[in-house]
C-alpha cells in the first residue's frame, strides 16, 4: 500500500523545510536534531507515579539508569527499554515518552539506561552496558521494587538490536532470566542484502544510507559485524531465548531483516508474534503524537508485555 496519509504529510513537511538527512550532519548536530525530532513527534509525555534516576556500575564506568514507576503499589514487573539511534545518537530522554506510555499501559516499572555511544565507544561497549544493566536490575529487585521473576527487555531500532543481543548474553552467561523480548524494527544483520534494504532509498525518510552511516560509526572493524552480538541474525543457535514480539514497518530498510529474525526465532522453537505495520516508516513507534499507527503499535506492545508478565506470575505460582 502507499505511505500512510499521516506519514505522507510528515514527509511533505520535511520536504518543505529542506531538513538535511541526519547522515549529512556531524555526529554532534545529528544527536541534537534527532532528539528534537523525536520530542516533536512523541506527543505530550504522560505523567507516571514516579520518575527517579540513579547511577549504577557499568563495564566502562557509571551508567545513568532512569526508573519510571506506576502509581500503584509494587512490586511491579519490569521492562528494561533500550533507546534507538543507531548506537550513535540518543539518550534516556530519547525514549522518555515511550517509557512513560509503556509504564502506564502495562502497569510495570520501566527502566532506561544511558549506554555508551559510538563512535567514541564502538561495539561491543553498548551491548556490554545493556547486559550489565539487565543483570544489575535483576540483582537489585528489592531496591527497585520490582519482581525479579518478571523482567523483560525491549527496544526500537538499535535498541531492538541491543535487546536481542542482551537475550543472547543472558542465555550464555546464565542470567538474568527474561520473560519477553520486544523488538521494534531491529537491526539484525550488518551484511543484510534484502529487498527492503535496497528499495528504501528516499532521502526524506530513514533509508539505506542511514543504515550504513550508523553501522559505520558502531563498528571499529567491519569484521565485527559478523559477530552475533552485533548481528543477532548470524547467531548459530537461537534456542532457549524468551518469547518475542517483533514489530516492523512496511517502508523501512530494516523490515526484512527484522522479519527474518522473527522467522529464525520460530524455527528455534521460540514463541513469536510478528506484525508488519502497513504504510509506516522507520521510527513510527516513537511517533504516537502524530501517527495513529505509532499509538496502535505501542498498544500492541503493551498488550503483549501484560500477557508475558501475567504468564510469568502464573509460572511462579505453578
Amino acid at each position: 500500500m502507499p505511505l500512510d496519509p499521516q506519514v505522507q504529510a510528515l514527509r511533505e513537511r520535511r520536504a518543505r523545510s529542506a531538513t538535511p538527512p541526519l547522515y549529512e550532519l556531524t555526529v554532534e548536530r545529528a544527536r541534537a536534531a534527532d532528539l528534537a525530532d523525536i520530542r516533536g513527534a512523541a506527543g505530550d509525555p504522560e505523567p507516571v507515579g514516579e520518575v527517579a534516576e540513579l547511577g549504577i556500575p557499568g563495564p566502562g564506568g557509571e551508567l545513568l539508569l532512569r526508573v519510571y514507576r506506576p502509581a500503584a503499589p509494587g512490586p511491579h514487573p519490569a521492562l528494561l527499554y533500550l533507546f534507538g539511534g543507531g548506537w550513535t545518537l540518543g539518550t534516556v530522554d530519547t525514549c522518555d515518552a515511550l517509557c512513560r506510555s509503556l509504564t502506564n499501559a502495562v502497569g510495570c516499572t520501566t527502566l532506561s539506561v544511558g549506554y555508551r555511544l559510538a563512535p567514541e565507544h564502538p561495539f561491543p561497549a553498548a551491548v556490554e552496558d545493556c547486559w550489565a544493566t539487565a543483570r544489575w536490575v535483576a540483582d537489585h529487585a528489592e531496591l527497585l521494587g520490582i519482581d525479579p521473576e518478571r523482567v523483560a527487555v525491549g527496544g526500537d531500532s538499535a535498541g531492538g538490536n541491543l535487546a536481542a543481543a542482551v537475550t543472547l548474553l543472558a542465555r550464555e552467561r546464565s542470567g538474568p532470566a527474561l520473560v519477553h523480548q520486544l523488538l521494534v524494527y531491529p537491526n539484525t544483520d550488518y551484511r543484510a542484502d534484502t529487498l527492503s534494504r535496497r528499495e528504501n532509498a528516499d532521502p526524506l525518510l530513514f533509508n539505506h544510507r542511514s543504515v550504513d552511516w550508523y553501522w559505520g560509526h558502531y563498528l571499529a572493524d567491519a569484521t565485527d559485524g559478523d559477530h552475533p552480538l552485533a548481528s543477532p541474525l548470524r547467531a548459530e543457535d537461537l534456542t532457549g531465548l524468551p518469547p518475542a514480539t517483533v514489530i516492523t514497518a512496511e517502508y523501512d530498510p530494516l523490515r526484512d531483516e527484522g522479519e527474518q529474525y522473527a522467522q529464525r526465532l520460530r524455527e528455534a522453537g521460540v514463541a513469536v508474534q510478528a506484525t508488519r505495520y502497513p504504510g509506516m516508516v522507520h521510527g513510527f513507534f516513537a511517533m504516537s503524537g502524530v501517527l495513529d499507527g505509532g499509538r496502535a503499535a505501542v498498544d500492541q506492545a503493551a498488550e503483549r508485555l501484560r500477557a508475558a508478565f501475567a504468564q510469568g506470575r502464573a509460572d511462579d505460582l505453578a
